[in-house]
């Protein structure tokens, strides 16, 4: 029996040094997503920038997966910083955000999605008060706390810009995307997230973060890679996506039926 977190113990949890392992879901579908939140996994994220998932099936999805009593987080669409914030009003624990180049995209990110002083995130909404009990007062004081910013490094500019990126107040660490970096960095030549300039990148984004105390987190290339990187120290890492896991169950029930 695989025990359930409390909603809004993933801040917590990932600043205890703790591994965690999300699901990632690129279908609309909060079905889907609340099967996948009852299984093991610690976490489970929603992709709005590489899939059809729009900002109205991200809310249903975040709503079944807190039903299933699992946090819920979501990688934003490209500069989309505003439904970040959206999205936390909604109940989401951890907002990543793609393509942070610079000190001036972390700050406009952190902006969005953090309160003053750290930054100008407006007020609104009372779903996340109902999943937290607080009330206003206490959930003002806290959230900046309870929620976790990720900055995506997936650039060779975010990458030689990630220690000013992580010192930009609001940014709670970074995320690190391997099929981008291998593309930049191999210059378009080929999609290589295991290749070795890739971990090179990864190592020296794990001791900027490190230096900085501040949280981590990446996709990781198989199950295989994810358990290397958890022995690294990795936090909030991406385990599977939801299409691979049909397509594996299909494929494993056809394979036992066809010998």
């Amino acid at each position: 029996m695989h025990q359930t977190p409390k909603p809004f113990e993933l801040a917590r949890r990932l600043r205890a040094g703790e591994s965690l392992f999300t699901a990632w879901m690129s279908m609309p579908e909060p079905l889907i997503a609340d099967h996948v939140a009852r299984e093991g996994f610690d976490a489970v994220t929603f992709d709005m920038q590489h899939s059809s998932i729009d900002l109205l099936s991200a809310m249903r999805g975040i709503s079944a997966v807190n039903h299933a009593g699992k946090p819920a987080g979501v990688r934003i669409a490209l500069e989309a910083f505003g439904d970040g914030a959206r999205l936390l009003d909604t109940g989401a624990e951890i907002i990543i955000a793609p393509m942070i180049n610079s000190v001036a995209d972390a700050k406009r990110f952190a902006s969005a999605v953090k309160y003053p002083p750290l930054g100008d995130r407006s007020w609104g909404g009372n779903r996340f008060q109902q999943l937290t009990g607080m009330n206003p007062q206490d959930y003002l004081r806290q959230a900046n706390e309870m929620t976790v910013s990720l900055a995506m490094i997936e650039t060779t500019a975010a990458l030689a810009a990630v220690d000013d990126i992580l010192a930009v107040p609001g940014i709670d660490g970074v995320f690190a995307g391997p099929s981008d970096l291998s593309i930049t960095l191999l210059k378009g030549e080929k999609l290589d997230p295991n290749n070795q300039v890739v971990k090179d990148a990864f190592a020296k984004i794990m001791t900027a973060a490190k230096k900085a105390g501040k949280l981590t987190g990446c996709y990781a290339p198989s199950p295989e890679r994810a358990k290397e990187l958890a022995a690294e120290g990795w936090g909030f890492i991406t385990l599977i996506n939801d299409s691979l896991m049909v397509r594996g169950g299909a494929q494993n029930a056809l394979n036992v039926v066809r010998g």
